[in-house]
């Protein structure tokens, strides 16, 4: 596997991955990778010739009161993960190449990026929507792949692709669980032993949740209850525990259509956030 650390080397390995007429898949991270990531280069190989992948903390999508100082950092170990996992290249951008001195210009995307971590997160969106149109146009890849656990991620992401008319296929990779159901994120590092147990109460209540909206129940007393749930079972907060379109992520009092069941809560002093979808 090449590693990338300057900007100015990307264009030549880029053009070299692609000798020969090779279609190439990108999977932009943050690092601090595991099994979730990796299925994302398994399937990113299974779609494409060659697969590129980056790790940039992105300075940008992180608020004033969140984790980028504590956001985990383990360099070497993912270079080590991706290489055996069958990833060609690597590239590190250092924040000063993606947002260099006097950088002014953010992308915004509407609509989908406003309700639920929009309204939890002022500004996140733009900047995820931002460091990934200028990753998706530094590396200009033929496929980049996300995973579904960051549902509204996604679909910001998609929108933005398609509004900006980049060209590019934006694939979306079901959530990797443990064995015991819990969403694998680079944040459950953060979770004390105890807190680990009972974060599995997130998982429980959407997949009871969804069967008990698929049984015709109100949905509205479905949603209180499940959030009910949570701060029983130890969460502090809940920022949102919805049912939503799958498309639009409007949300919905009644079954019907493509449906998805999304939350966020925090427990201690993590910030969780799931998805399911619901009847498909």
């Amino acid at each position: 596997m090449q590693i990338i650390r300057e900007a100015n080397q990307l264009p030549a390995a880029l053009i070299a991955l692609r000798a020969g007429g090779k279609s190439l898949a990108l999977v932009p991270t943050m690092g601090a990778l595991h099994a979730g990531h990796l299925t994302l280069i398994t399937e990113a190989r299974r779609v494409a010739d060659r697969v590129a992948a980056t790790i940039f903390v992105n300075p940008l999508q992180f608020a004033a009161n969140e984790d980028l100082d504590r956001y985990p950092r383990q360099e070497e170990k993912d270079a080590a993960l991706l290489e055996a996992a069958g990833c060609d290249l690597l590239w590190l951008p250092r924040p000063g190449e993606i947002y260099p001195a006097g950088f002014s210009t953010t992308v915004s995307v509407k609509g989908v990026s406003e309700r639920w971590e929009g309204e939890a997160r002022p500004g996140h969106f733009d900047g995820v929507a931002t460091v990934v149109a200028k990753l998706l146009c530094a590396v200009g890849p033929d496929v980049a792949l996300f995973g579904e656990k960051d549902f509204q991620q996604l679909a910001v992401i998609r929108r933005m692709n398609r509004d900006l008319q980049l060209g590019i296929e934006i694939l979306g990779v079901p959530t990797v669980r443990d064995d015991d159901g819990l969403a694998l994120s680079s944040r459950n590092a953060y979770l004390s032993p105890d807190e680990r147990q009972r974060a599995l109460a997130l998982p429980w209540a959407l997949n009871a949740a969804a069967k008990r909206i698929l049984d015709g129940e109100d949905v509205g007393a479905v949603l209180v209850e499940a959030r009910e749930e949570l701060l029983t079972a130890g969460f502090s907060r809940v920022d949102y525990f919805a049912l939503v379109n799958a498309l639009s992520l409007e949300p919905l009092d009644r079954a019907g259509g493509p449906m998805r069941l999304i939350a966020a809560a925090t427990i201690g002093r993590t910030r969780l956030i799931d998805n399911i979808a619901v009847g498909v």
